[in-house]
């Protein structure tokens, strides 16, 4: 099943919290954390991470926190997730060390970096802005729609 990691999730959510809040010039990881139930040190480092990549600014001081660089509709989904997990690989055969050992003689390593592909390009095409949007958007159900070559339904994310 693919799955993302409780950071990623973190990260989402905080990215989505901040956007929603356009008001505050910053949010501490405490408050983020708060409003979520989710653990303030974890989500600290999470925010630095996002800080250090330039998807966030953070800000010092007695009032400080952390507030987003970039306009939310120029922040995607694949882009949290890279900077906090690396890049995306649904199987084994694909990683940053390269590919498995039955890499010669696999039969289906083809339509699974398909999948990755199609995968990325839908995380690619989902945007923070989007998942502050009352409910799922129409963009975003038609995007997590994965269909095969053929263009029949495989999945739907709803």
């Amino acid at each position: 099943m693919l799955r993302l990691t409780k950071k990623a999730d973190y990260g989402l959510m905080a990215l989505k919290y901040l956007a929603e809040h356009p008001e505050a010039t910053a949010l501490s990881a405490k408050d983020i954390a708060e409003a979520y139930h989710i653990p303030a040190q974890l989500l600290a480092k999470i925010l630095q991470r996002l800080a250090k990549v330039g998807i966030l600014k953070s800000h010092a001081g007695m009032n400080g926190g952390y507030s987003l660089l970039k306009n939310p509709r120029r922040i995607s989904a694949f882009e949290v997730i890279f900077a906090i997990d690396g890049p995306l690989f649904i199987t084994s055969c694909f990683t940053h060390e390269g590919n498995c050992d039955l890499t010669n003689s696999c039969t289906i390593k083809e339509p699974l970096a398909r999948v990755n592909e199609t995968i990325s390009s839908v995380l690619k095409n989902i945007h923070i802005s989007d998942l502050v949007e009352e409910g799922r958007s129409k963009t975003v159900r038609e995007l997590i729609t994965i269909r095969s070559a053929s263009g029949e339904k495989i999945m739907q994310v709803t």
